[in-house]
């Protein structure tokens, strides 16, 4: 198979060093460039230094056109504004990291342009194989979505409370006064409490099966955490049904997606961290079920689920270039 000719757009951020790790790697891919203004000319290794002796790529100025996919991991907000102002060759195909094109209400360019597809390959795998452009998901909404899918499919879905922890990766790499290691070390801070910008994505997703449940029964409590990478979500809703059935129900619903996996044993963060998995496990008491749901925000949250995508866009098993996982401690 020819290999797949690649682009990364704003590729000096975490995102785009996720990106350019797995991708080095990939069998059936080939980086062709990194674009960043603010680094044009410097070597990819001078600003991600893990990479020194991996690749001997200079970052470009400049979009070449010349590929067969181009990945976005631009700003939020940003993405849209490039895509309006370039003349990008239509028979590039597209996976956006932001936020800009996730929501059915404004997931086009314009009237005569392909929608963007949500790209939850545990969701919409068959629409992502078709797929032009791809909104890749936001790490939150992945991690959450996951955990109360199978539930929404059922119907079960009524007031759900979520709490979720991230690492400091989760706010970029620019700095500011909450990511400053100083602040973070032997620290915790709940932010955006009830209105974070993820919660629209995570009820259309839900809506996918449950079509009557509301924006309004979703309260999500997100925190900063006292580590780097990764999120650990804890969902509670009153579900009448045995915890065993209910278990049962997750595992069909997962049987043959590669990633999400339903654990009968207690999960903890670093199962996750440097994977594309996530992991769920399920308690209850009572009427009460408790999904907890375990992703890398990076990987699956971000750079791993895109490429995911991309392998299921190009006919390739959607695990390829995926099945890593490295520092257990």
């Amino acid at each position: 198979m020819k290999k797949i000719r690649i682009g990364i757009k704003s590729g000096a951020g975490y995102t785009g060093g996720e990106l350019i790790r797995i991708l080095l790697n990939h069998p059936d891919a080939v980086l062709e460039f990194v674009q960043s203004k603010s680094h044009a000319g410097q070597l990819l290794s001078g600003v991600h230094q893990d990479l020194t002796g991996d690749t001997d790529l200079h970052f470009t100025e400049n979009i070449f056109q010349d590929i067969d996919l181009l990945f976005l991991c631009a700003g939020h907000g940003e993405a849209r504004k490039f895509l309006l102002e370039s003349k990008i060759d239509p028979e590039i195909r597209l996976i956006d990291l932001s936020q800009d094109f996730r929501l059915a209400s404004n997931n086009r360019l314009s009237d005569s342009v392909d929608a963007f597809v949500y790209g939850l390959p545990e969701l919409h795998r068959n629409e992502i194989k078709t797929a032009r452009y791809i909104a890749n998901p936001g790490c939150f909404a992945t991690t959450i979505e996951l955990g109360l899918l199978p539930l929404a499919r059922q119907g079960w879905l009524s007031e759900v409370f979520t709490t979720g922890i991230t690492g400091s990766t989760g706010a970029g790499q620019g700095l500011n006064s909450t990511s400053h290691f100083s602040w973070r070390a032997n620290n915790i801070q709940a932010y955006k409490t009830l209105t974070h910008q993820h919660l629209a994505e995570i009820n259309q997703s839900l809506n996918y099966y449950q079509k009557d449940f509301g924006s309004d029964n979703i309260h999500f409590v997100p925190w900063r955490g006292d580590f780097t990478r990764g999120i650990f979500a804890s969902s509670q809703i009153k579900v009448k049904q045995e915890l065993g059935d209910i278990i049962k129900i997750y595992k069909e619903f997962y049987k043959g997606h590669p990633f999400t996996i339903v654990s009968d044993n207690p999960i903890f963060l670093k199962q996750v961290v440097n994977s594309n998995k996530c992991l769920i496990h399920l308690e209850k008491q009572g009427d009460l079920l408790v999904v907890h749901s375990a992703t890398d925000n990076l990987l699956k949250g971000a750079s791993g689920q895109a490429v995911q995508n991309m392998n299921l866009m190009f006919g390739l098993d959607e695990s390829t270039g995926l099945k890593f996982k490295a520092n257990y401690f």
